[in-house]
C-alpha cells in the first residue's frame, strides 16, 4: 500500500451511475455544485475535525474508467453503448473549495464543496462522503482523547481491531493529525513518517522461564528502549521484577524507558506501581497503560488520580465506538442558474454555493462562525474554504502531514474550553449571513434524486 490507495470510479454506490446513465441520455451535462456538510451533532462530540481531503483530491485527479471496468458494466446490459463511450473518455474537470485538513468545524457548514459538469460531480458523491466521513470522525475522536489526556503522550494502538486494512492506516494518520505521539502501525508509519512506538506482548513474557528473565533479555536486545509488560501474572511482583533489571541496565550504563500495564484497576495499580518505582529510585521509569482507553476511561483514570504518564489508545478510538458514524451528506446546492434547496422534513438543506467565516480575538480564539455566500466578503473574518482543484487539477500540492498537525493544533488552541469536553452541551455559534439568509428566501427547487441520505 502506498500513500494514496487509488481505488476507481467504482468506488460508488450502482444508483451514481445510473443517475449518469439518466442525465446523459436527457443531456443534463451542466454545471452542478454539491456540498459536504454533517447535519447533527453526534453523541457526545460537540465540534468535528476536517480530514481526509488528500485522499479525495487523489482521486479525483487520477480516477477514469479503465477497459476492464467498462466491460464489466456491459455486463449489466442496462447502459447504452454511446453511455459507454462517453465513461471512456470520462475524466473529473472541476473545481473543489474545502476546509483544510485539521481545520475543526460544526454542523451544517459545508467542509467541501464541489463544482462540476452533473454527471462528474454525481459520480464522486459516495467516495467522498466515505472518505471523508470516516477520516473526519476518527480525526475527532482522537482529539477528544487528546484533551481528556490533558498533555499526557498518546499513541494508537488500534491496528488489530479496525475494521479493515484501509482502515487501520487512516486511523493512524487521523490520530496523527490530531496530536498522537506514535503509532503501533508499521506500514502507516513508513508511509506518512509517523513515528513508531511498541513494547511486548503477554506471550513475550510467557515464552521465557520467568518474568524477570523475559525481562532481562528484553533489555539485551533494546538497551535503552524497553518498556517492560508487568501485568502477565502479578502487577506488583511485574513491578518489583522490572526494578531488579531496571537497576542491572542502570549498573551498565543503560535506561528502562517504563512499564507497561494492560489490566486491571489502572488507578489504583498505577500509584502502587508508581511507589515501587520511586523507592527504588527509578524516578525517570515512565508508567504507560493501555486496554480498552478513549477519552472517558483516560478522562476517568485521570479524576482517580492515577500515575499513569502516557496511554496507548486503541479499539475504541480507532472504531469511535460510542459513535460509529456521522451523519455526513453530500447535496446538490446549485445546478445551471437555479440556487437548489432540499425541503424534506427534517432535511432541510441551505441553497448556494457558500463559504463559513471565523471570526477571531486578539488572541486567535474563535468568536463565532458565519456560513455565507462563497463570494461575499464579511469584514474581520476568516473565511475557512479554500480553492484546491480547478480544471480537474490541483492549485498547489497538498501539504505534509506535519502542517497538518499544526493546522489542527492551532484551531485546537482556539476552541475554548468549554467545548473541548466531553457532552458539555455548550454549543458553539453558527448563523448565517444576511445574504444567505435571503437566498434561502428566493425561489429554489428540490433537487433531484439523491437517494434516501
Amino acid at each position: 500500500m502506498t500513500k494514496h490507495h487509488y481505488m476507481g470510479p467504482l468506488f460508488t454506490d450502482f444508483y451514481e451511475l445510473t443517475m449518469a446513465a439518466g442525465y446523459f441520455d436527457q443531456k443534463r451535462v451542466e454545471m452542478a455544485t454539491f456540498s459536504v456538510f454533517i447535519r447533527n451533532y453526534a453523541a457526545k462530540r460537540d465540534y468535528f475535525v476536517a480530514a481526509g481531503l488528500e485522499d479525495v483530491l487523489y482521486e479525483l485527479k487520477n480516477s477514469c474508467f479503465s477497459k476492464n471496468d467498462i466491460r464489466y458494466l456491459q455486463k449489466s446490459g442496462l447502459f447504452s453503448e454511446k453511455f459507454l463511450e462517453y465513461l471512456k473518455k470520462f475524466r473529473f474537470s472541476g473545481e473543489v473549495v474545502a476546509m483544510p485538513e485539521g481545520t475543526i468545524f460544526f454542523p451544517d457548514e459545508p467542509l467541501l464543496e464541489i463544482t462540476a459538469p452533473l454527471i462528474e460531480a454525481q459520480v464522486f458523491e459516495t467516495f467522498i462522503l466515505n472518505t471523508l466521513g470516516f477520516q473526519t470522525m476518527i480525526a475527532t475522536k482522537a482529539a477528544r482523547c487528546i484533551h481528556a489526556a490533558d498533555g499526557r503522550p498518546l499513541i494508537d494502538f488500534a491496528l488489530r481491531r479496525a475494521q479493515g486494512t484501509d482502515a487501520g492506516i487512516k486511523v493512524a494518520r487521523g490520530t496523527y493529525i490530531a496530536g498522537f505521539q506514535a503509532t503501533s502501525n508499521v506500514l502507516a508509519g513508513k508511509i506518512f513518517d509517523i513515528p513508531l512506538s511498541g513494547t511486548m506482548a503477554h506471550s513475550y513474557v510467557t515464552a521465557f522461564d520467568n518474568e524477570q528473565q523475559a525481562f532481562s533479555a528484553y533489555a539485551r536486545t533494546f538497551p535503552q528502549s524497553s518498556v517492560f509488560l508487568i501485568d502477565t501474572y502479578d502487577v506488583l511482583e511485574g513491578a518489583r521484577n522490572a526494578v531488579r533489571v531496571g537497576l542491572e541496565m542502570q549498573r551498565r550504563g543503560e535506561s528502562l524507558i517504563g512499564v507497561r500495564l494492560d489490566s486491571g484497576d489502572m488507578a489504583d495499580l498505577s500509584c502502587k506501581v508508581r511507589r515501587i518505582l520511586d523507592d527504588a529510585h527509578l524516578y525517570d521509569v515512565k508508567i504507560f497503560a493501555s486496554s480498552g482507553f478513549d477519552e472517558f476511561k483516560i478522562a476517568d483514570v485521570i479524576q482517580k488520580g492515577a500515575k499513569i504518564d502516557a496511554f496507548g489508545v486503541g479499539t475504541k478510538m480507532g472504531v469511535s465506538a460510542d459513535s460509529p458514524y456521522l451523519d455526513i451528506v453530500y447535496k446538490m446546492v446549485h445546478f445551471k442558474d437555479k440556487h437548489i434547496r432540499k425541503l424534506s422534513p427534517g432535511k432541510v438543506t441551505l441553497a448556494g454555493r457558500k463559504q463559513v467565516f471565523r471570526r477571531v480575538d486578539s488572541t486567535g480564539s474563535f468568536l463565532e462562525d458565519i456560513i455565507g455566500v462563497r463570494k461575499e466578503n464579511i469584514s474581520g473574518a476568516i473565511p475557512l474554504l479554500n480553492k484546491v482543484m480547478g480544471k480537474g487539477e490541483l492549485i498547489q500540492p497538498c501539504p505534509p502531514l506535519t502542517a497538518i498537525r499544526e493546522n489542527f493544533r492551532k484551531n485546537f488552541a482556539g476552541l475554548d474550553e468549554k467545548y473541548k469536553a466531553s457532552g458539555s452541551g455548550a454549543l458553539f455559534p453558527v448563523r448565517l449571513s444576511t445574504r444567505l439568509k435571503a437566498l434561502q428566501d428566493q425561489k429554489t427547487v428540490a433537487a433531484p434524486a439523491e437517494g434516501d441520505n
